[in-house]
């Protein structure tokens, strides 16, 4: 008896094995490369609209001193929505232009422009419009900060938060402290007046580092940063707010590593969330170099399962899957004769964090650069990069397929 049961034990062990391998991702099948434009451009940002389907925005160069901010609904349609009154734009990766969709049908769209000055020859300013008619018409473009004492404003980004509104933060000159770097705003729009008045939620910030806004299943907000903290060190803060953002909890660090930089590294932060908790992934030039993952399972309270992502990439972005899984995409320097270029990396991930497959979706032979991803169903994403072909910049993207 006590045989038999042993086993039927050791049976039922390698049936369970044998469906939890059957659910890894053991491929990743790249697609060919699809240009959003065919003129230069640069800075894609990949968002969803009101109904779901998976919307690319990008910077088109119009003429050699003239930008747009355009976007196109990748369902086969091909038509570009231009935003005219965003002709002022400067595009930067790390400054990335969004556009976002409210489910009253209601588009945002956000972008930077310069704004030297005396007081710092990098300054810029967030400018957005709006538009209530699918994109046919928009609004005057207007400044995100009305006032006088705010010369910067950079490094925003947005998020739908639960009262379908949305909420944006960015990095901004008004800080109350005299140490280096920035203060992190927060602000969120009324209905159709646009954008309210801001308020200080963190400091100090790196002042040259994307940061990243992100809303849980529960509505808490959260906001990613790359800290200054100690005077010279420079390591991502995570903070969140559970009153719909009146109030942000004190910063914690996702992970000590103690990077020592009196500089701009421009590469920020990115998070997601599952079933599993929160999902962070990040680049630092600390004493371990490269791309990280850490999650979080008790909302940013403590941290886990640390680990690399590349030693030699840069520019994490990652994002959750339907089922729970993780895809992460970033960059990285590759060898070509005497030169180096650029190549995209993939990788996806279990929901809890395991690593199940990498791939790197472009040729060595191109520059490829500052990826971002976004789900399209379980087993299919989509990743949009910048590559540099012949001195000039161009916008691709591929549809990229998880195989089993």
């Amino acid at each position: 008896m006590r045989k038999i049961l042993v086993i039927t034990v050791a049976m039922v062990t390698l049936l369970v094995s044998w469906s939890l391998r059957d659910e890894k991702v053991r491929s990743i099948h790249s697609s060919r490369e699809i240009s959003a434009d065919e003129v230069p451009g640069s800075s894609p940002y990949l968002t969803k609209d009101n109904n779901g389907r998976t919307v690319l925005s990008w910077v088109r160069q119009a003429n050699d001193s003239t930008s747009v901010l355009c976007y196109s609904v990748l369902d086969g349609s091909d038509k570009t929505f231009v935003i005219p009154g965003s002709t002022n734009i400067h595009a930067h990766a790390e400054n990335l232009p969004k556009v976002i969709f409210k489910p009253s049908g209601e588009i945002i769209a956000t972008w930077g422009v310069k704004n030297p000055n005396p007081a710092n020859k990098y300054s810029g300013l967030v400018f957005y419009s709006q538009s209530f008619d699918n994109g046919a018409t928009w609004t005057e473009s207007k400044r995100l900060v009305d006032d006088e004492t705010a010369i910067d404003q950079r490094y925003s980004d947005v998020a739908l938060l639960k009262s379908g509104e949305v909420g944006i933060i960015w990095l901004d000159n008004r800080k109350t402290r005299a140490e280096e770097g920035s203060a992190l705003y927060y602000a969120s729009t009324n209905g159709k007046n646009g954008f309210g008045k801001g308020a200080l939620i963190s400091q100090p910030a790196c002042p040259c580092c994307r940061t990243k806004m992100f809303v849980d299943r529960a509505g808490g907000i959260h906001a990613l940063y790359r800290g200054i903290i100690n005077d010279s060190i420079r390591d991502m803060v995570h903070i969140v707010s559970a009153d719909g953002g009146k109030t942000f909890g004190s910063p914690e660090r996702i992970f000590n590593d103690n990077w020592i930089l009196r500089g701009c590294p421009h590469t920020g932060p990115s998070m997601t969330e599952n079933e599993n908790g929160l999902h962070f992934t990040w680049y630092t030039g600390g004493s371990s170099k490269g791309s990280f993952y850490i999650r979080s399972n008790d909302n940013g309270r403590s941290f886990k399962h640390h680990d690399s992502i590349s030693a030699k990439g840069m520019h994490p972005q990652i994002a959750t899957v339907p089922g729970d899984k993780l895809v992460i995409a970033w960059d990285e320097s590759v060898k070509m004769g005497n030169d180096f270029n650029k190549r995209i990396g993939l990788q996806v991930r279990s929901g809890k964090g395991e690593r199940e497959a990498d791939k790197f979706i472009t040729p060595d032979i191109h520059y490829s650069t500052y990826p971002v991803v976004s789900a399209v169903d379980e087993d299919n994403i989509i990743v949009a990069y910048t590559s540099k072909i012949d001195s000039a910049e161009y916008v691709k993207w591929q549809k990229v397929s998880l195989g089993r």
